[in-house]
This record gives C-alpha cells, sequence and structure tokens, in this order.
C-alpha cells in the first residue's frame, strides 16, 4: 500500500539523493517510486511529469547554491570563506550542477556568490572594472580549479606515477621540490595556497608608476 502522506519535498529530497549518487539518467518515476514506498501516479500527482521533476530539482539546486554566507574579520578572510564554501557546494552535487548548467541557468546560480564576492572587494576598496575583474578572477580560480581536481580523480592510474617522474637524485639544484612534487598533492590545501596568494594580489594597492623626466 502506498503513503498517504507524502510531500512534494519528500519526493525532491528522494530524486535529488538518486541523481546525487547516480546522475539524472538513474532517475525514472519508477525507481524514484519504490524508493519512496508509494505508487508512480502519486508521483505525478507531487510533481507532474519527469521533465517537471528535473526542472524542479534544477530551481532548487540554484536556491540552495544561494545561501553563501561569508565569515571572518577582514574582507580577504570573508573571500576566502565564499570560496571555500562554493567550492564544497559544487563537490557536494556535480550531477545536479550539470543539470542546472544543461539548462542554462549557471549565470544564475553563480549570482548570489558573485554578490557576497562583490560587497567584500568593495569593503577591501576596490570598485568599477578592477572590483568586476577581481569578482570574476575568483569566481574563475573555483570553478577552474574543481575542474581540474575533478579530471584528476577521474583520471586512470598514470605511468609513469609523480613519485617516479621526480626522483631528488635528478634534481640535485633543489632536492625538497622535487621531494614535494613526488608526494601526491593535498586539494585543499593547494586550494587554499590558490585563492590566498589571488585575493592578496588582487587586493593589494595599484602600483603608481614614478613619470620619467624629460631629459634637459
Amino acid at each position: 500500500m502506498g503513503r498517504s502522506t507524502l510531500t512534494r519535498d519528500e519526493v525532491l529530497d528522494a530524486a535529488a539523493s538518486l541523481v546525487k549518487q547516480h546522475g539524472p539518467a538513474a532517475l525514472t518515476m519508477r525507481k524514484l517510486a519504490a524508493e519512496l514506498g508509494t505508487a508512480v501516479t502519486s508521483i505525478y500527482w507531487h510533481v507532474g511529469n519527469r521533465e517537471s521533476l528535473l526542472d524542479a530539482l534544477v530551481r532548487r539546486t540554484v536556491e540552495e547554491m544561494g545561501a553563501i554566507r561569508p565569515a571572518g574579520r577582514t574582507p580577504a578572510d570573508r573571500i576566502l570563506s565564499v570560496a571555500r564554501t562554493l567550492r564544497h557546494e559544487l563537490r557536494e552535487r556535480p550531477h545536479l550542477i550539470a543539470m542546472v548548467h544543461e539548462r542554462g541557468l549557471t549565470e544564475r546560480m553563480f549570482l548570489p556568490a558573485q554578490q557576497a564576492l562583490v560587497h567584500e572587494v568593495h569593503a577591501a576598496g576596490l570598485r568599477g572594472t578592477r572590483a568586476a575583474d577581481a569578482v570574476r578572477a575568483i569566481q574563475f580560480q573555483i570553478v577552474g580549479f574543481l575542474l581540474v581536481e575533478r579530471n584528476r580523480e577521474r583520471a586512470p592510474a598514470q605511468s609513469p606515477a609523480e613519485s617516479e617522474l621526480w626522483d631528488p637524485v635528478d634534481a640535485p639544484h633543489d632536492p625538497a621540490l622535487a621531494r614535494a612534487l613526488a608526494r601526491p598533492a593535498d586539494p585543499e590545501r593547494l586550494f587554499l595556497f590558490s585563492v590566498q596568494a589571488l585575493v592578496r594580489a588582487l587586493l593589494a594597492p595599484p602600483v603608481r608608476e614614478v613619470p620619467r623626466r624629460a631629459p634637459r
């Protein structure tokens, strides 16, 4: 016997869970009904057909990505917190993010994070084109890092591996560097390092060129 107290949110929760685990192709109305212990007709009553369900999941993902609240004492600290949160949220729901992209809502999804970054670069004194460039540079750094990270995770076993390519014996000029590159990369540490370096450069006061005196 099917459930009589099923809600639309429960249907969306279960659908999101299936997509997160197995991708959009695994989401069928029959499988979703079995997951919820209800009849397929009940699913249709709550969310409509499969396309309507996917649209609802995309809209909810966009709304969830809007809940990014900066934390920290300085603009640089708060920008870093936005970057860390955004990376975490994107990593948590890759299949749902792909669905958002396919439906042309990527820019809308990123808007809340952009607005948070705008607030912080303004607090740091940036305005106009320089502020806009800073916001986009940070956003592109986050997304670009995540794409590289995902590609490395999905790549087949490498032969030779990094540990074989970087032998301290072959780098006598800097054996410490060779040992470091031979170890597996720490994505979290590298992400923080790269974003912090970028933010420091973006928020630093512009260097004023001293005008040259004309020769006498």
